[in-house]
């Protein structure tokens, strides 16, 4: 439960940040798009991190769940009043996902070179 815990409430926070209207951050239409595809990167790279790490690193597995959360989320977004599926959207998800599996790649092998020395 200590492992796949954090993956929970992560999906919880994403599923509320998904199931209310459209969030405006900014005035400035570019700010406001900028900021919310950062976040999609950012919140996905969270969750496969999580899900790395409760499946005791397995990345297959890993970038399947983190994938089927996402098409999940972006389904669901389908019945929330003033939200869209977007592929887009699911792009950046991923996007996020694989820019945390190769930074972990990264620096489990850094890790490695280091304790050869």
């Amino acid at each position: 439960i200590t492992l796949w815990l954090p993956v929970i409430l992560w999906a919880l926070i994403i599923f509320s940040f998904s199931s209310t209207s459209s969030l405006k951050v900014s005035e400035f239409f570019l700010w406001d798009f900028v900021s919310k595809k950062i976040a999609h990167v950012m919140i996905y790279a969270v969750l496969f991190s999580l899900i790395l790490r409760a499946t005791k690193k397995n990345w297959v597995l890993t970038f399947l769940l983190t994938m089927s959360y996402a098409i999940s989320d972006e389904f669901h977004q389908l019945f929330v009043t003033g939200r869209n599926a977007s592929a887009l959207d699911l792009g950046f998800d991923l996007s996020g996902a694989n820019i945390a599996a190769y930074t972990i790649w990264k620096l489990r092998q850094i890790r490695r070179v280091k304790h050869k020395k």
